[in-house]
């Protein structure tokens, strides 16, 4: 006797159908297993009400493969398979994937109903017509010894040919080895040099013959992996495939893949020290650490950083857009002079846009507290601020940015001369600007985020 009637199944699964409730709720107000109502309602919608009056069901080997292949190839866990096909057994989809790996198709299919027939009693092998003394071997059985001798030696040689002196123990690499030899010789005598069972043979094959299911996304991974020279993790490689291929691709999937694969990001961890010194202004701090902006051209930073090479220096003057961290312009130069920081300027007036209210952000630098940087400011209707004394934190953006730079790029090279610096850090701009992507812009790079179309 079933333990619920189909019409109990049936109350169930309309209570949840008719109602807003999930599949929780339900089985609280039941007294039963979420799993269990979820099977049931899996049953309505494939069969109707035949679905909750068959009491068992039988499942063929071919849907079993079937259900497994499709597990296996959308990556899915057991209780969401077997939701999904409507399996009434809880540990049926893991108990035919053991037997599938243990037997392959073969272990699949039903047994036979009844008590198994007593297994034999094993007889004691013939004698090889061979050994019994004074009888001379036929011309078959000595061609048939002479196919098996040639058939183990193959086999035996097919390790050092591909560079291994180790005796092979795995199942899959000997399922290989006998693939590769059966055109030549006899499949019996492979599988008896090998040890194989012929089940394991037939599984292995299978296998190999389905090949790599993330062949496809591993290729795709390592593309962007040197396309950005090791700079990308594992996350922003997940925002670049998700825009890329067009589908959800889970994080932790490509975590996984890219740890087998053996990529990881070359970036090192950037930290803080800042040093607070006096406190003291020469221009106010408007900015007060508000690095977000609505709209571009509404809040720029700007700051001078350092690089030194076999006892030269190169010096870098950039200037930031807060709206999308890009960097609207920039000025290298071997002394921190400033004419680099008015070059600078001038290369920023040339790409504004519009005459809206902006406020430039730097620090107590000296060359921003001169009356011509100020004076540019003025002819420019830019509001100065300045950060607080010894307060780099004031300017993290910038900060940020220098540190990303270096560890993206000075860190991860040697530079023979300035001149090489110079020119991999125009390239490296370009490609912040232009490529590299930002999770906190929506997966994108700065230039895609300002050039996106605005929502309706």
């Amino acid at each position: 006797m079933a333990k619920y009637s189909p019409s109990f199944k049936r109350e169930v699964v309309d209570a949840y159908l008719q109602g807003s409730a999930g599949f929780k709720v339900i089985a609280a107000r039941f007294g039963l297993h979420k799993k269990l109502v979820e099977v049931w309602v899996a049953h309505f919608r494939q069969e109707g009400q035949a679905g909750l009056d068959r009491q068992h069901r039988h499942y063929t080997a071919e849907f079993k493969l079937r259900v497994l292949e499709h597990m296996w190839r959308e990556d899915l866990s057991y209780g969401q398979t077997q939701a999904l096909f409507g399996v009434r057994n809880k540990t049926g989809v893991a108990t035919w994937e053991r037997q599938y790996n243990e037997g392959g198709i073969e272990a699949l299919k039903p047994r036979p109903k009844g008590r198994p027939p007593a297994m034999p009693k094993p007889e004691p092998p013939p004698v090889p017509p061979a050994s019994i003394p004074g009888r001379v071997a036929t011309h078959e059985e000595l061609l048939k010894e002479n196919a098996y001798l040639r058939a183990e030696v193959a086999y035996l040689k097919k390790p050092r040919c591909l560079g291994s002196s180790e005796e092979v123990h795995d199942p899959a690499d000997k399922a290989r080895i006998v693939l590769e030899l059966r055109q030549q010789h006899a499949l019996p005598d492979l599988l008896a040099i090998s040890g194989l069972a012929r089940s394991t043979f037939y599984y292995q094959a299978k296998v190999l013959a389905l090949g790599d299911r993330h062949a496809s996304l591993k290729a795709a991974i390592q593309a962007l992996y040197d396309r950005h020279k090791g700079r990308y993790g594992y996350r922003r490689i997940t925002a670049a495939l998700r825009r890329q291929l067009g589908e959800a691709i889970n994080h932790k999937l490509v975590q996984r893949l890219m740890q087998a694969m053996g990529l990881k990001s070359l970036v090192r961890p950037k930290r803080y020290r800042s040093y607070r010194g006096e406190v003291g202004e020469v221009a106010p701090n408007v900015l007060e650490r508000r690095f977000k902006a609505d709209e571009p051209e509404q809040k720029w930073v700007t700051d001078v950083t350092e690089f030194k090479v076999n006892g030269e220096k190169l010096y870098l003057s950039p200037v930031m857009d807060l709206y999308n961290r890009e960097i609207v312009a920039f000025q290298l130069d071997v002394q921190p002079s400033f004419k680099m920081v008015r070059t600078m300027l001038d290369k920023a007036w040339a790409r504004r846009r519009s005459r809206r209210p902006l406020v430039l952000h730097s620090d107590q630098g000296w060359q921003y507290q001169m009356s011509a940087f100020r004076r540019q400011l003025d002819e420019h209707q830019v509001t100065q601020s300045m950060s607080r004394k010894g307060n780099c934190l004031d300017n993290a953006a910038m900060e940020s940015f220098f540190a990303t730079l270096k560890s993206e790029l000075f860190y991860l090279k040697q530079f023979t001369s300035v001149e090489q610096l110079r020119e991999e850090v125009a390239d490296y701009i370009h490609y912040y600007n232009h490529d590299r992507i930002m999770l906190k812009l929506k997966g994108l790079s700065p230039v895609q985020y300002r050039t996106q179309p605005l929502a309706a």
